[in-house]
């Protein structure tokens, strides 16, 4: 039996890429059902189509699974852009049943008020410096086919994934300031906005704390941590992380785990357990 949430929310899942983990959050959302699925920008990565990206089958069976949620659960679908779908520009805003495409959103749920954005509009690399954004991504890429390579063989011996970016951004001091910036950053919009909270996505790096009085999350990405934000019915709020391993075995729990420590030389991996510029202003008013 499906596990039933108010809301998901899932970021970055960059498909069009290699390192877009497809077939694995397909296989997540049938073992789950919402009345909302927020899908919080980088969804499809259309740099990397542009240059050397192509399009999977399995890209698409992400798609038709969104579309049996709609259909058979009447699931709400909001598709919020992120700077690697800037192309959605085009058509902004767009409504077509239960599926809406926008730049931003207000969520009130339970008495509370988030305001849900992919967040790059913080990060003054991709805002600014756009050439710097793009040089960024071909290190990135690189780095995704050499943690492939890295859990190839991992595999072979029997070993479960390691998220070698992950460990290296963590070792990274300018890395490690950069995030805390960009969370601060998100908290104090939030306030000026008047909201309780921010949900964002963008720098890949799962996240579930309160900064200042303000909740942050961050729904991490399905590249490398394939994580989602999850909050039940009393507006509770959870990360819930995808591990092939346990899923091959249907087997799920739902446990508050402890922050990952990216600075240690192990990774930590939690499987199943659930732990401006001018803005556009949408409102989804939940039941409290």
């Amino acid at each position: 039996m499906k596990t039933h949430f108010k809301t998901i929310v899932v970021s970055d899942i960059h498909l069009g890429t290699k390192g877009s983990k497809a077939k694995e959050i397909a296989r997540f959302l049938k073992l789950y059902s919402c009345e909302n699925l927020i899908l919080n920008g980088d969804i499809i990565d259309g740099w990397q189509l542009k240059k050397s990206g192509s399009w999977k089958r399995k890209h698409t069976r992400f798609f038709n699974r969104m579309l049996k949620m709609i259909e058979q659960d009447n699931t709400r679908v909001y598709y919020l852009r992120g700077n690697h779908d800037d192309f959605l520009d085009q058509i902004l805003p767009l409504q077509i049943g239960n599926l809406s495409i926008q730049q931003d959103m207000i969520y009130e749920s339970c008495g509370k008020k988030y305001f849900i954005t992919h967040g790059d509009m913080f990060d003054s690399v991709t805002t600014h410096l756009r050439w710097i954004a793009y040089l960024g991504d071909i290190g990135y890429t690189f780095l995704l086919w050499l943690n492939r390579q890295v859990n190839y063989y991992r595999r072979k011996k029997g070993l479960p994934y390691y998220s070698l970016s992950q460990y290296i951004k963590g070792k990274v001091k300018t890395a490690v300031s950069y995030i805390d910036s960009y969370e601060e950053e998100l908290a104090r919009f939030a306030h000026s906005k008047g909201c309780d909270g921010i949900i964002c996505g963008h720098i890949h790096k799962a996240e579930n704390r309160m900064i200042d009085g303000i909740c942050y999350l961050n729904s991490g990405d399905w590249v490398e941590s394939m994580s989602a934000l999850a909050e039940d019915h009393e507006g509770n709020w959870q990360l819930i992380y995808y591990n092939e391993i346990d899923f091959k075995s249907k087997e799920s729990k739902v446990v508050v785990p402890e922050p990952i420590n990216l600075a240690e030389d192990t990774y930590k991996i939690v499987a199943f357990n659930s732990l401006g510029t001018d803005l556009k202003k949408y409102t989804l008013k939940g039941s409290s």
